[in-house]
């Protein structure tokens, strides 16, 4: 069984999630720190709860989600992995740390390309691999059937979607991936959205305004 562990990170409040079963292997999922606070905070829980953390995994790369991801891949020695296309987001994360006034050092390269169809692995867990652009190319959700949960980055939030506004995003494609990736899950599903509180895929089917079909 996975246990998820949420922080809430940096002025954005990313949702940072580490990922755990019995083996005590974790992963952990766009890791927003940006101070020595919230850096502390993560390896805290990682050190108390004797974890071993195997794998960095970002859903996409827009800055607000990788602020953390050299202090984490410098710390365990880890590689990062996440899709393809997320690569264009890293070359301008600089810039764009910059204009929010946010300090970048470093920027880590992606090391392991995700793609859709794959699983993700660790420990004794899988967690399968969606493909869903539109509210940046290569957004990725991940989909545990056995637990019962998906990850989904900022695609699909409680009662709202991400940003179609920035670069590469389409409001029919998010929506697209919404209805086809998403929603075909079972209700009681939990979404754990890449900013504010956890949903169900029940819930935002019938209540998000901008994609609800029920």
């Amino acid at each position: 069984m996975i246990t998820i562990k949420r922080f809430a990170y940096n002025a954005f409040q990313v949702n940072t999630y580490v990922l755990s079963d019995e083996s005590n292997e974790c992963i952990i999922v766009d890791p927003g720190m940006d101070s020595t606070d919230e850096e502390n905070e993560i390896t805290a829980y990682i050190e108390e709860n004797n974890l071993k953390p195997v794998l960095l995994v970002n859903t996409h790369t827009h800055v607000d989600h990788i602020l953390g991801n050299s202090f984490i891949a410098d710390t365990y020695n880890l590689k990062l992995a996440a899709h393809k296309d997320s690569q264009h987001f890293l070359k301008s994360a600089k810039g764009q740390a910059m204009v929010f006034g946010i300090k970048l050092k470093a920027v880590k390269e992606i090391d392991t390309f995700l793609e859709e169809g794959a699983d993700l692995k660790f420990g004794n867990s899988s967690l399968q691999i969606f493909l869903t652009p539109g509210h940046a190319n290569g957004s990725l959700c991940f989909y545990s059937e056995k637990d019962g949960f998906v990850i989904t980055g900022d695609v699909l939030f409680n009662q709202s979607i991400g940003r179609t506004d920035l670069p590469t995003g389409d409001y029919e494609k998010l929506q697209y991936s919404i209805w086809n990736k998403l929603f075909v899950l079972p209700d009681e599903t939990v979404a754990f959205p890449g900013h504010g509180p956890e949903t169900s895929i029940g819930f935002e089917k019938v209540n998000n305004p901008f994609v609800a079909i029920g």
